[in-house]
């Protein structure tokens, strides 16, 4: 069996997400492997050629992305130490996509993500982030399932 040397966690911060995590942390801490943490922020609708008053896209992208890179500076200071080596990434784009194309750049060996089993209607209204990254991606994904219902 292959070593994991290097794991990719992709979060959303949502609650999901911190129970993903918990396995994420361990897994990375039992096999001495490097973390990566992804968020993806999802991209917006493009709305340059209407006439949208009070509003400017690029700052807009701006302070979302800001907003992110402090969830994520927040993230770590909570949920890691010095314990484990980790590195952080906030990338705009399709969240399944952006998620796959990280893991081949930096030649993660798994991907952990969170996922909320939304089933019915959700699901086909909303998708599934996770359902594409595992149907999708060549480097091995777990998924971990809320326990909120």
């Amino acid at each position: 069996m292959k070593n994991f040397n290097t794991i990719l966690f992709a979060t959303d911060f949502s609650e999901c997400s911190d129970q993903a995590f918990q396995y994420a942390h361990m897994l990375a801490k039992k096999c001495e492997a490097k973390l990566l943490l992804v968020h993806v922020i999802n991209e917006p609708v493009d709305l340059r050629g209407f006439y949208v008053p009070h509003i400017s896209f690029d700052k807009l992208e701006e302070e979302i992305e800001e907003g992110a890179k402090k969830m994520m500076e927040k993230f770590c200071r909570t949920h890691l130490g010095e314990d484990i080596r980790y590195e952080t990434f906030i990338v705009p784009g399709i969240p399944y996509d952006e998620i796959i194309k990280k893991g081949q750049e930096q030649s993660a060996d798994l991907i952990i993500l969170g996922t909320h089993g939304r089933t019915g209607l959700d699901h086909v209204l909303f998708g599934s982030t996770a359902e594409k990254v595992v149907r999708k991606s060549p480097i091995p994904v777990m998924t971990v399932t809320s326990s909120e219902k």
